[in-house]
């Protein structure tokens, strides 16, 4: 009966949105704003068939390379600039400016540089999403309780051995955190790297649709965009939750207490 409950609290608002628009758009005539029940029958028509193929894998493909690569990064920088505040510090300025500029803005210069192949937007993935993950992976390990820091020195435990053992598990939570807000970062870098000298992808799909005038088709890809977001978050927070049990469990213990 709980699951059912969190199920309906989850799910009034999307059947209600969706009922409005359907009934909304039933009648319409509008060559820019097609009814509902005619883009669902070229949702079908389309994801169904070859396109899902040719379209929706290659970008899920760019997706989890992208996101892979920049989190990996993330969490490796993350460690080393968390366990040296001197570095961190020195860095800083640095790191703020190159995360302050728009991924979108790169994208002409990775062109140049890696060319428009697979390489390049995973490049383009992999920088927009290492950014979150970095910056919880420093606040994680920074937040360490200084008596554990004095331990593993005393114990002359090795840089290697610390991180990955004592500075990685604590941390553990907020990486988690970083990596949920990569995953609605790498979505957005994904379409945005298949509108530039692409010819493929749900973003190319998307783009050449409203350029040639095919209103249902775009309707219908921004559509597949959105479900292929929600998709992804909702993966990651099945997986959040059972990395984080352990995490859970000490703080219902510790409130218990």
């Amino acid at each position: 009966m709980t699951r059912i409950r969190s199920l309906a609290v989850e799910a009034w608002l999307p059947i209600l949105l969706v009922g409005v628009w359907w009934f909304a758009s039933s009648k319409s005539s509008s060559f820019y704003f097609p009814s509902l029940d005619e883009i669902m029958t070229r949702f079908a028509d389309l994801w169904f068939s070859d396109a899902f193929v040719v379209h929706v894998v290659p970008s899920l493909r760019n997706f989890g390379l992208g996101f892979v690569l920049g989190v990996t990064i993330g969490i490796l920088f993350g460690l080393a600039l968390g366990s040296m505040p001197q570095t961190h510090r020195a860095l800083s300025p640095t790191l703020e400016f190159i995360r302050a500029t728009p991924v979108i803005a790169l994208i002409p210069l990775t062109i140049v540089l890696l060319g428009t192949d697979v390489v390049q937007k995973v490049a383009i993935i992999a920088f927009a999403c290492m950014w979150p993950t970095l910056l919880n992976t420093v606040d994680g390990v920074r937040a360490v309780d200084p008596l554990v820091r004095d331990v593993t020195r005393s114990y002359r435990v090795g840089v290697w051995d610390s991180s990955m053992r004592v500075f990685l598990r604590s941390a553990t939570p907020q990486i988690i955190a970083g990596m949920r807000t990569s995953v609605a970062v790498a979505v957005v870098a994904m379409v945005g790297s298949e509108l530039f000298a692409s010819s493929e992808g749900i973003g190319y799909f998307v783009l050449q649709s409203q350029r040639t005038y095919a209103m249902t088709d775009m309707w219908a890809g921004l559509i597949m965009l959105g479900l292929l977001g929600y998709g992804l978050n909702l993966l990651f927070a099945l997986v959040e939750r059972r990395t984080l049990r352990w995490h859970r469990l000490r703080l219902e213990t510790t409130a218990a207490q």
